[in-house]
């Protein structure tokens, strides 16, 4: 074997090896999927986004819902026996309000409990994506998100504040249509929200809630915490399983030149005993 084979064979390993890591964590979360979806006889769906590197040019692509993420979910979820309750894992900085309102209004139909999992964040479209849920379960520290519509690159609440503070007859047509469109938007989201918060309070109280989420109240990154979801009247738990955090571990970040986080685990039963000294 000369120096030349040798090359073309380790250029070939050197390939494979990403596809080969890619299917040991593929086939591991099909084993985390089955495993839950044993313990709690339920159907288990994830969406899940991270951001991901296009291959070779190592450029960031960050990910959110889309048409085709809600195609597949309501694919799910028809499939789903009427009397099997759904879990649904939620990873995302949100997406398009039509895909996210496809997702939620299928949810809300499902007969059996449907319980929506946060262990992180689920922001905007994700945040509409968890009022449909009977239950929603987060980890102690992650948040939802305001779901006040975006008009390309501004939130439609501000459009119509600009409007409003401007002379009329100073504002450009251009800006005039976006807040003709806006003002549907806020309008059409709000009462999206209002229609699945009344499974979970009352006309009165949903119209208050589906207000606040959808009018601009917070910027559009603004944390809502299970604290203040309690407030609004929603069905919040914090009593994470363990299973959850396992699978989300297998769904891990792109991996980079150099660790921004990095820690050493402390043994099995090390943290509680530093508490109790």
């Amino acid at each position: 074997m000369n120096i030349i084979q040798i090359i073309w064979i380790l250029i070939l390993i050197f390939a494979f090896l990403p596809v080969l890591k890619q299917q040991r964590i593929n086939n591991a979360r099909l084993k985390t999927l089955r495993l839950i979806q044993k313990r709690r006889s339920s159907q288990v769906i994830t969406l899940i986004h991270r951001q991901e590197f296009l291959s070779f040019l190592g450029i960031p692509l960050t990910r959110f819902i889309n048409i085709e993420d809600s195609e597949l979910i309501l694919r799910a979820i028809r499939l789903t026996p009427d009397s099997v309750p759904i879990d649904l894992v939620l990873h995302t900085p949100g997406g398009l309000v039509l895909a996210a309102e496809q997702i939620a209004t299928a949810l809300q139909k499902h007969p059996a409990k449907v319980t929506v999992f946060v262990p992180h964040y689920a922001m905007s479209g994700g945040t509409l994506i968890a009022l449909a849920a009977d239950e929603i379960v987060m980890d102690d520290n992650a948040v939802l998100g305001p779901i006040d519509p975006q008009i390309g690159k501004y939130p439609a609440a501000s459009i119509l504040k600009a409007v409003e503070l401007k002379n009329i007859n100073r504002v450009d047509d251009q800006t005039i249509i976006l807040a003709d469109i806006a003002n549907k938007a806020v309008k059409q989201v709000e009462d999206t929200v209002f229609r699945l918060l009344l499974k979970h309070m009352d006309d009165t109280r949903a119209r208050e809630v589906a207000h606040t989420l959808s009018m601009g109240k917070w910027t559009h990154d603004f944390p809502l915490t299970s604290d203040i979801l309690r407030e609004f009247g929603l069905p919040i738990s914090t009593e994470m399983p363990g299973e959850f955090y396992t699978l989300m571990n297998l769904y891990p970040q792109p991996a980079q030149r150099r660790p921004s986080v990095q820690y050493m685990p402390l043994p099995s039963g090390e943290d509680e005993n530093r508490k109790k000294s």
